[in-house]
């Protein structure tokens, strides 16, 4: 147990997904590519939280709001405009969040307590202690609150009380990739990816397992070439669940029955996001990809990017966003991958994934904590 903390702690650090036992940094990242802008990224509003340092905390929209927390607990309440409508203290560090579905606000602490807040006024409801540190942003859906505890055990909890209602555990693995995995309802399903390559869905109503695909085998001879998690939120497309998993593959299974439409083999640690036609993705080099969503084969490829540490790349209207660990937001064609647009939203960095706002914007926090939303160039 000793050896597996060493080794996540020593892998956590990046988004590329290039983790090794080196003290060698690796590949420099290749310079900013020149293009001829034919859009510009417009600033709408931006605010400050606190830093984020190395959690994996995210913004939240929900109900025409967007909630945001920092490390050291403040948790806040803008609007449209980049207007703070209120901001509290909630606990004394935090390392999961933020969930809302705009009547309450869930964050997680790292000290193993899962807080609901008010959503319109910011007080609290109601506090519970959980089995561990929680790694990405609640779920919350219908009456539930469901949560990811470590990376081998989901939990859902009442909405209105906090009292546990089930969970779903597996065995955990050797090692395992730090990195944000979120959760997709699906009906009454709710699918999750786990180490070891596994995608499952369980029930909501009792957290009962209805069936497990296998988007990635662990092959190799240790451990860190074992390590298959799949990586970042699912995605729904059709009637296919569409995820990635590092060292792995990225695939399409059945959203009913798990079975798989169609893998590739591919390595990303950030995850997928996906249209009617396509699914992109970046690889453990940085390059962006567009797949076609029926086959996996190769639509386009960016890779003027390379080991730039960039996050997962999100659809915003026509184009494709995705952010850099140097703190640039890139826009890129959906068609070719052509860049369109580029700006430095902040000098400290970009870890949290990008999050999609109304009118094809889109919302970036830093990893000092600022708060920006841009309008993106179509």
């Amino acid at each position: 147990m000793k050896f597996r903390a060493l080794a996540v702690l020593a892998l956590a650090s990046s988004l590329s997904g290039c983790f090794l036992w080196s003290s060698n940094p690796g590949p420099l990242p290749s310079p900013l590519p020149a293009f001829q802008p034919s859009a510009s990224l417009r600033e709408q509003w931006h605010g400050g939280m606190g830093s984020i340092e190395a959690s994996m905390l995210r913004p939240a929209l929900a109900g025409g709001s967007l909630y945001a927390a920092s490390r050291s607990g403040r948790l806040a309440r803008f609007d449209a405009t980049g207007r703070e409508l209120w901001s509290v203290k909630t606990a004394a560090r935090l390392s999961g969040g933020v969930g809302s579905d705009s009547s309450v606000v869930v964050v997680a602490s790292s000290d193993g307590e899962l807080l609901a807040h008010d959503a319109d006024k910011g007080s609290l409801r109601w506090k519970v202690a959980i089995e561990g540190e929680v790694l990405a942003s609640p779920l919350v859906t219908g009456d539930l609150v469901v949560v990811r505890v470590g990376d081998n055990l989901l939990a859902a909890y009442g909405l209105a009380d906090g009292k546990r209602r089930w969970i779903y555990q597996r065995a955990q693995s050797p090692l395992a990739l730090r990195n944000y995995s979120g959760l997709l309802v699906v009906g009454d399903l709710l699918v999750a990816g786990f180490p070891g390559g596994r995608l499952v869905a369980v029930s909501l109503s009792g957290g009962v397992q209805r069936w497990e695909s296998t988007i990635a085998q662990p092959k190799g001879s240790n451990e860190l070439e074992r390590m298959t998690d799949v990586v970042g939120t699912p995605v729904l497309r059709g009637d296919a669940v569409c995820v990635a998993a590092f060292q792995g593959r990225v695939a399409c299974v059945d959203r009913d029955s798990g079975v798989m439409r169609w893998s590739r083999d591919f390595s990303s640690a950030v995850g997928v996001d996906a249209d009617a036609t396509a699914l992109y993705v970046t690889d453990a080099s940085d390059s962006v990809y567009s797949l076609d969503a029926g086959s996996g084969s190769t639509n386009w490829k960016q890779d003027k990017l390379l080991y730039r540490k960039l996050g997962r790349p999100l659809i915003v209207g026509n184009s494709l966003a995705v952010a850099d660990e140097e703190g640039y937001v890139h826009v890129l064609s959906r068609q070719d991958g052509h860049f369109i647009a580029r700006l430095r939203a902040d000098s400290s960095g970009i870890s949290a994934p990008l999050l999609l706002l109304p009118n094809n914007a889109l919302a970036v926090q830093a990893r000092d904590g600022s708060l920006y939303a841009f309008a993106v160039p179509q």
